[in-house]
């Protein structure tokens, strides 16, 4: 960033939840794994006389979510209508939350939140060259939208907040939050500026992957120093990431919250959440979270940041690691490590197994994984032939003994016999030993 200038940032992150059914009607939760149009209800469709009733393992999501994040939990909360005309809105307004949200306050990856509220999504536009095309499985799907306070200030610090809430989603079992799929969005809310005073900020629409998100920022960024520059005054705008060019483009003026025209919804009953759900008891019930675990692996294991981040974001492993860790001593918390984050993973992208299909963490025997590292700790198997047993171990199976003795691979550990091997070396080389 060029110097002088400060960039003010805030995210807006929408995201699916996992439910069985839709927010507000029984129609199936599985927008991506249905033909067109296939799950969809007349609640859905908002037909005349329909009436919509709330999901209540929504609402137990987004509560387990604001207990992770040490977010204040509403007790009363209520839904609101958000009025505006496009073809994926069928009712011509979205059931989302404007005055009190479920979540208030809260902190990720370092970044205070705003807010984080429960709303319903919208269907999908499928544009063709002269016509579009609406898919309704989507409409009605669970949606959270978190808001942070205006207080990130680069890419990285963009990247960093998805990564986490990415994490913290999926720890929690509350999402998959796959951007590529769309089950989560990212927003980003840019102003740039010389002064304390925040400036006209532009929200960038259409980001396709964190990556992306930090692109687009970046982008951004150095797009409004260029306004600031030539003496204009940037507008408040609503602009899209165009990921072919690499650059953001006007796409209309920013609407306020008035243009929206909200008002609670009429048809859904007001929330007590402090009544429906024992707070402390789901509080107590969280599983261990990203940050959690990369605090025990350094005090338990003492493992590299690298290793501790490829556990972090693949829990298949992390569990194989830690069942592993049940049959060897901590002392070899580093080499069984290695092994699997290089060795395995490696392995895994190799000739030999790349289209095998094979669900290593799932099949590899994790007490025979650890028999193996204590007969390389005890000498009794080089790295080569460790690394060739290990493949067949992933392969087939089996006790890595056995196959060390059926492939002659177990090493020799006499020390007077060794002594000897030397010395005769030696002996029948004087100039060289010299």
């Amino acid at each position: 960033m060029k110097e002088g200038y400060t960039a003010t940032i805030g995210l807006e992150i929408h995201a699916h939840l996992k439910t069985k059914t839709k927010m507000f009607s029984r129609s199936l939760n599985d927008p991506f794994h249905a033909g067109p149009n296939a799950n969809v209800s007349p609640i859905d469709m908002a037909h005349p006389g329909t009436l919509p009733t709330i999901n209540k393992k929504a609402v137990e999501h987004m509560v387990r979510i604001g207990l992770a994040l040490d977010a204040d939990i509403a007790n009363f909360t209520e839904f609101d209508r958000k009025n505006y005309f496009y073809p994926d809105i069928p009712k011509g307004y979205q059931i989302s939350q404007l005055k009190y949200p479920i979540v208030s306050g809260g902190k990720l990856a370092g970044f205070d939140l705003t807010r984080i509220h429960l709303e319903e999504d919208t269907a999908t536009s499928k544009h063709q060259s002269d016509h579009s095309l609406i898919d309704y499985n989507r409409a009605g799907t669970p949606l959270m939208e978190l808001v942070t306070e205006p207080v990130l200030h680069s890419a990285e610090d963009v990247m960093k907040f998805a990564r986490e809430l990415q994490l913290l989603l999926r720890y929690l079992g509350a999402g998959d939050a796959n951007i590529e799929k769309g089950e989560m969005r990212i927003e980003v809310n840019i102003s740039v500026s010389k002064t304390d005073k925040l400036g006209l900020r532009s929200e960038v629409k259409n980001i396709g992957s964190i990556s992306s998100a930090g692109r687009a920022t970046e982008y951004e960024i150095n797009r409004q120093i260029e306004v600031l520059e030539s003496g204009e005054i940037p507008t408040q705008q609503t602009r899209g990431w165009d990921e072919a060019k690499g650059i953001t483009v006007f796409q209309r003026n920013k609407e306020d919250s008035k243009d929206y025209r909200y008002f609670p919804e009429p048809d859904l009953p007001k929330l007590y959440l402090h009544e429906i759900f024992d707070l402390e008891k789901m509080r107590s019930e969280l599983p261990e979270l990203a940050n959690q675990k990369r605090e025990r692996y350094v005090a338990d294991f003492g493992l590299k940041s690298e290793d501790i981040e490829a556990y972090i974001g693949n829990l298949p492993m992390a569990l194989f690691f830690e069942a592993t860790m049940k049959g060897l001593d901590k002392s070899n918390a580093k080499a069984a490590s290695n092994y699997i984050t290089s060795d395995i993973v490696g392995m895994l992208k190799s000739d030999d197994l790349k289209d095998s299909g094979i669900d290593v963490w799932n099949t590899l025997d994790a007490k025979m994984f650890a028999k193996l590292i204590t007969m390389v700790d005890g000498g009794d198997l080089n790295s080569r032939g460790a690394k060739d047993i290990l493949l067949e171990m992933i392969q087939n199976g089996g006790d890595p003994e056995i196959i060390a003795n059926d492939k002659g691979l177990i090493q020799e550990n006499d020390v007077e016999a060794l002594k000897a091997v030397v010395q005769k070396i030696i002996d029948n080389n004087p100039g060289q030993a010299a």
